[in-house]
């Protein structure tokens, strides 16, 4: 299956109940106004975009609707897509580049983090890079074991050290042990839980210096796994993360279980952080690379 056919087929909930809305508001209509409108910005709202983005996209539609003088509402659909597209363009890369790399992996527990985890590291060594694990989640029970099954499962090393260890020194063993191996990857799933921000920020702070210090030109993404299925919450988790942590990217995860794929708009638009990989099933390979055309061809069943 194409990489557009996985998303496509990952978004079906989001595009029976969106596009549909959408297809519907336009054939009703006979001419494009204000009513118009207003009901493609509350459908915007039901699938999870957040008011201020609905809002912001059905401006810019309006923009685009005076600007390319269109007066037939059967072209809206199209347009629709292309100010979604627009909305979502950031860069949504993996910058992974030097040896080895340093991915930090957040989240609150549930999200789908470790899965996330064990997937990114199946894909990177499928690309034909060496990859490493460390478990730094460690006040969470059982976090260490449910990362080893992973490694185990994709078979590469992973570094892990007892229950309520100090995270920053799993970080320093891991990238000793990256070090050695010639890894070109380090994966470390950290902070699965956000009751105290100031506790969070700490131990991120920490875990930072500590690869700062010890691979000082090392490229780095912090990537902040969110579940597509809590809607709105998964944006204010985002928000909350974002003040605790130096996030460059989003993981959303079960999109493929949800019918508010609009979430990925709220999430850009509002906090300005790229969505940059999407889970889309619950095979090893539906883990995939974020693209804004072919998540609003995708929603919009083009």
């Amino acid at each position: 299956m194409g990489l557009f056919s996985k998303i496509s087929q990952g978004l079906k909930k989001t595009r029976d109940a969106f596009s549909g809305a959408v297809s519907g508001i336009v054939s009703s209509f006979t001419k494009i106004d204000d009513e118009l409108f207003e009901e493609l910005e509350e459908t915007l709202v039901l699938a999870d975009t957040g008011m201020p983005t609905a809002s912001k996209i059905c401006e810019k539609l309006r923009e685009r609707v005076k600007q390319e003088r269109i007066t037939d509402p059967s072209q809206i659909k199209q347009l629709l897509q292309a100010v979604i597209c627009e909305t979502l363009e950031m860069d949504n890369s993996l910058h992974l580049n030097t040896q080895p790399s340093l991915v930090l992996v957040i989240g609150v527990n549930g999200v789908g983090k470790t899965t996330t985890i064990g997937k990114l590291a199946n894909r990177l060594k499928s690309e034909g890079k060496s990859v490493i694990l460390g478990a730094a989640d460690t006040f969470r029970a059982a976090a260490a074991e449910q990362l080893e099954i992973w490694a185990d499962r994709v078979q590469v090393p992973i570094v892990r050290h007892q229950e309520g260890s100090d995270p920053a020194a799993v970080v320093f063993d891991t990238i000793v042990a990256a070090k050695a191996k010639k890894s070109d990857v380090i994966i470390v799933d950290t902070a699965g839980r956000l009751h105290n921000k100031k506790n969070l920020m700490e131990e991120l702070a920490k875990i930072t210096r500590v690869a700062r210090r010890e691979l000082p030109d090392c490229d780095m993404e912090v990537l902040l796994v969110l579940d597509a299925t809590t809607g709105q919450n998964a944006v204010n988790q985002a928000r909350e993360f974002q003040h605790a942590a130096q996030i460059t990217g989003i993981v959303l995860t079960k999109l493929d279980g949800t019918a508010r794929g609009g979430v990925v708009l709220a999430i850009h638009d509002e906090l300005g952080v790229p969505v940059k990989l999407i889970g889309v099933g619950e095979q090893m390979d539906d883990l995939q690379d974020f693209s804004a055309a072919d998540f609003a061809a995708a929603m919009l069943g083009a």
